[in-house]
C-alpha cells in the first residue's frame, strides 16, 4: 500500500473511531434506541468501505505483482484473496 493510500485510510478509521466513541455515548446516556441503531449501522457501513479499498488496492498491487511472478505466490495470493472476500460477503 502506498503511502497515499494508507494515510486515507488512516483518516478514515479515525472518523470511525470518533464514530464509535459517539455510539458508546449514545448508549451511556439512554438514548433511543433507533438512533443508535442509525449510527450502528453507519458506522458498519464505514468500516465496509474501509475493507472494500483494502481489497481494492490489494487486488491492484499484491495480486498483480503474484500474478507477475506466477507458480505457488500467485496460488497463495489468490486464496488468500477470495477467502477474504468470502468473510467480507458473509459479514
Amino acid at each position: 500500500m502506498n503511502a497515499e493510500v494508507a494515510q486515507e485510510q488512516l483518516r478514515r478509521l479515525r472518523r470511525i473511531e470518533g464514530q464509535v466513541r459517539g455510539i458508546a455515548g449514545m448508549v451511556e446516556a439512554d438514548a433511543y434506541c433507533i438512533d443508535i441503531l442509525t449510527q450502528v449501522a453507519a458506522a458498519s457501513r464505514a468500516l465496509q468501505a474501509v475493507a472494500l479499498g483494502l481489497l481494492d488496492d490489494h487486488m491492484s498491487h499484491c495480486l498483480v505483482e503474484a500474478a507477475r511472478h506466477g507458480g505457488e505466490l500467485q496460488d497463495t495470493r489468490l486464496r488468500e484473496a477470495s477467502a477474504a472476500i468470502a468473510r467480507l460477503v458473509r459479514s
